[in-house]
């Protein structure tokens, strides 16, 4: 278990030469954007556009900031995404284009290797105490908002806005956390 620190997100173009992402955690450890297992990062879309194509992977989406923006994912049917949406999960192999509501947005990316290995994405908008459940997997807690404590086996810390903790191992046991924050919680399985 260890805490990244905003400052410490690693930042780097996108795949497409478009904008640029926050790198928050990636598997294995310093993996290109051409061959890792799983990536989790931050981007600002300030312009309408195309998503970068990831062959072999899914992604899910959550929207952090801003007014949104409607997803035209290959197939489907255009999803508006704003900050009350919940996470989308959609292929990132797929044409994928986006379209600004009104200004530009910053998203949440979870992405994984399709072969062996599925992610989750939730919300979890804390005030006061609360008592969250970890999937037996890689799961990592981004504070988004906010701040927090936290308190797993014994440990304990603190997460300020842009901060993020990754247990690589949460053997299905609980986190607890105290405070008022937006965040959000990924996990990453074999499977």
């Amino acid at each position: 278990m260890r805490i990244l620190r905003v400052g410490d997100h690693k930042r780097m173009p996108w795949k497409n030469g478009k904008g640029e992402t926050v790198e928050i955690a990636v598997f294995p450890p310093g993996a290109a954007i051409n061959d890792f297992d799983w990536r989790i990062s931050m981007a600002t879309v300030a312009e309408d556009g195309p998503f970068s194509i990831f062959p072999g992977i899914d992604r899910t989406l959550a929207i952090l900031d801003g007014n949104g923006m409607v997803l035209d994912v290959a197939g489907s049917l255009p999803v508006l995404l704003t900050t009350a949406s919940e996470p989308l999960a959609f292929p990132a192999d797929i044409a994928v284009a986006a379209r600004l509501q009104d200004g530009a947005i910053t998203d949440l990316n979870v992405m994984t290797r399709r072969v062996g290995l599925a992610h989750t994405l939730i919300r979890i908008d804390v005030d006061g105490s609360k008592t969250v459940p970890l999937p037996p997997s890689t799961c990592l807690f981004l504070c988004h908002r906010g701040t927090l404590s936290f308190r797993r086996d014994g440990k304990n810390g603190a997460l300020a806005a842009g901060d993020a903790l990754l247990i690589e191992d949460a053997a299905a046991t609980v986190l607890e956390i105290d405070g008022e924050a937006k965040s959000y919680l990924a996990s990453v399985t074999t499977g």
